[in-house]
């Protein structure tokens, strides 16, 4: 019966011990993960806009041309992949992407002549945008995607 009880103790140590290691290594991988992708709330503006570009050539898109700014009729990137043309506009925000960023993409894509728009972002979108997006036919990319972008690499 001691022995029972030993065992049975030795047990409940080992699997708080295994507990403990999950644990530890899961808050590290979120920590890492965070780290990572926290970096995309701290970049300004252009800063965004190379990394965006930055992150569609490391996924196979050619051509990828950051546009001017200023001007630029609601666009960020140009790219292609698989002779597919687009138009990229690039939201580094702080709440949730509206409607707007969704028909400056759409404005973009027809001033550039393009065969598909999207909006990128760190953030996720409103349901209006969503709405939006659907009946434009823009494709969205928020925070998710690119931290499904960015694991890939």
């Amino acid at each position: 019966m001691e022995q029972q009880l030993v065992m049975q103790i030795g047990g409940i140590g080992a699997a708080v011990l295994l507990f403990a290691v999950l644990a530890w290594g899961i808050l590290r991988a979120g920590k890492r993960r965070g780290r990572k992708n926290g970096a995309l709330d701290q970049m300004e503006g252009h800063e965004f806009e190379r990394f965006c570009a930055q992150l569609l050539r490391q996924h196979g898109f050619t051509e990828v041309e950051v546009t001017r700014g200023s001007g630029d009729f609601g666009v960020d990137v140009l790219a292609e992949k698989d002779g597919v043309t687009y138009a990229v506009q690039c939201k580094r925000y702080d709440a949730p992407v509206g409607v707007k960023a969704v028909q400056e993409a759409c404005a973009g894509r027809e001033y550039y002549d393009r065969m598909v728009g999207a909006v990128m972002t760190n953030q996720y979108f409103t349901q209006p945008a969503v709405e939006a997006a659907k009946r434009l036919k823009i494709l969205l990319w928020d925070r998710g995607y690119m931290e499904s972008m960015m694991e890939e690499e």
